[in-house]
C-alpha cells in the first residue's frame, strides 16, 4: 500500500453566514434509516450540497461538500467538514434553497459524517454505484464546492490511478492528520471545498466521497513531484457508516447526536496525560476552576494518557451528563471535579 502525507481539502476563509444555529427546540425526531438509490439514475450531478460552517470557538469559517442520501435532507459529508463546526448552512444545488443543517452523527476515524437539512423535503438524492466494480484507468468526475464559493458546483475529470491506498491526511487549518485506508486515487484535480463531494463513474453514479489530494509529493518513478493525486472514500465504505448513524447505533468510533465539551484546548505534555493549553470561558472546565497548565488524567474514572485519549473518551459522554474529572496543577496538586458536560461542536 502507498502512504503518503497529503492536506485534507477544507476551505477556510470563506464569505460570512448569516444565520444562527439550532436550538433546543429544533431537535429533529429520530432519524430512520435512508432510503439510498443504487439503480435509478439522476444524471451526472447528483444530490449535491454546498456546506458552510462557521467555528465560533475559533472564530474562523469553512466550507465543503455534501451529497443528498435521501429526500428528507439526510446528507452525507465528511467530518473534518462539520469539525469544530458551531453553526451549519447546507444550500442543495438542485433547488437553491439553503438550510439549518444539525450534525446527526460523525465517524472521526473514517472521516464520514451525516448532517440533516432542517425543512428539506423531496430533495434529489444521489445515485450510489458499486466502487468495486472500479479499475486502474477508469475514467471519472469529481463534483464539489471548489474553493468554497458556493452556487453551481465545479466539476473535473480524471481517472483513477490507483486503489486500497494509505494516506495520512494533515488539515492546515489546526494542524491535526487522521489515517485513512482503502481509499481511491485519481487524477482529478479537486481542491478546496471538494471534501465530501461525489466521485463518479461515467454512468454518473457515485463511487466514492472526495475527501484529500495532494499536489507536491514524490514516490517512485511513476510519480514525480508536482502531480496531483486526489483521495476518495468508497462509498460502501461510507454509506455502511452512514446508515449506521441514520440508525443512532453508537460505537467505539461513531458518535451519534450533540458533543459534549469540557471547554478546554490539550497537547501533549512532559507526562502522561492531557495539558491543558487553553480554557474556554465560561465552560465547565472555567467553572471548576481548571488551570492552563494543568494535566489531565482521568475523566469518568478512565485514565487519560494522552490528548488523543480523553477526545475518544469525550466521545462516549453526551451535554448534561456530569462526569467526574481529576487533574494535577504545574505544581503537582492533585485536584477533582464534578463537571455538567455543556453542548461543545462536533470533534
Amino acid at each position: 500500500m502507498l502512504l503518503v502525507a497529503l492536506l485534507v481539502l477544507v476551505a477556510p476563509g470563506c464569505q460570512a453566514l448569516d444565520r444562527g444555529g439550532a436550538g433546543p427546540e429544533d431537535v429533529p425526531p429520530p432519524v430512520k434509516t435512508p432510503v439510498v438509490q443504487h439503480e435509478k439514475p439522476s444524471g451526472r450531478r447528483p444530490g449535491v450540497v454546498n456546506i458552510d460552517t462557521e467555528q465560533g470557538l475559533n472564530s474562523t469559517r469553512a466550507a465543503g461538500t455534501g451529497i443528498v442520501m435521501d429526500p428528507s435532507g439526510l446528507v452525507l459529508t465528511n467530518n473534518h467538514v462539520i469539525q469544530g463546526a458551531t453553526t451549519i448552512k447546507g444550500t442543495d444545488t438542485d433547488n437553491r434553497r439553503s438550510y439549518t443543517a444539525q450534525i446527526v452523527g460523525y465517524d472521526r476515524q473514517s472521516d464520514v459524517a451525516v448532517i440533516r437539512l432542517f425543512g428539506a423535503a423531496r430533495l434529489k438524492a444521489a445515485v450510489f454505484g458499486d466502487p468495486s466494480s472500479v479499475g486502474v484507468g477508469d475514467p471519472v468526475t469529481a463534483v464539489g464546492n471548489a474553493g468554497g464559493k458556493g452556487g453551481t458546483p465545479t466539476v473535473v475529470t480524471g481517472k483513477v490511478t490507483s486503489l486500497d491506498q494509505t494516506v495520512t491526511a494533515r488539515d492546515d487549518s489546526d494542524g491535526t492528520s487522521e489515517r485513512l485506508t482503502g481509499m481511491i486515487e485519481t487524477s482529478a484535480p479537486i481542491r478546496p471545498g471538494d471534501s465530501g463531494g461525489p466521485l463518479l463513474n461515467t454512468r454518473g453514479r457515485v463511487i466514492g466521497i472526495n475527501t484529500a489530494a495532494s499536489a507536491s509529493f514524490t514516490v517512485g518513478r511513476s510519480k514525480p513531484k508536482g502531480t496531483h493525486r486526489g483521495y476518495a472514500i468508497p462509498s460502501d465504505r461510507a454509506l455502511a457508516i452512514a446508515r449506521q448513524i441514520a440508525r443512532g447505533q453508537a460505537s467505539a468510533t461513531v458518535h451519534i447526536g450533540p458533543t459534549a465539551m469540557l471547554g478546554v484546548k490539550v497537547r501533549s505534555g512532559d507526562t502522561q496525560g492531557a495539558q491543558v493549553a487553553e480554557v474556554v470561558p465560561g465552560t465547565p472546565a472555567d467553572e471548576a476552576g481548571v488551570p492552563v497548565g494543568a494535566t489531565i488524567i482521568s475523566l469518568g474514572g478512565a485514565t487519560v494518557d494522552s490528548p488523543t485519549t480523553l477526545t475518544g473518551l469525550m466521545l462516549a459522554h453526551h451535554p448534561g451528563e456530569t462526569v467526574r474529572l481529576e487533574w494535577f496543577t504545574a505544581q503537582g496538586t492533585r485536584s477533582a471535579a464534578a463537571l455538567r458536560l455543556a453542548d461543545g461542536p462536533p470533534q
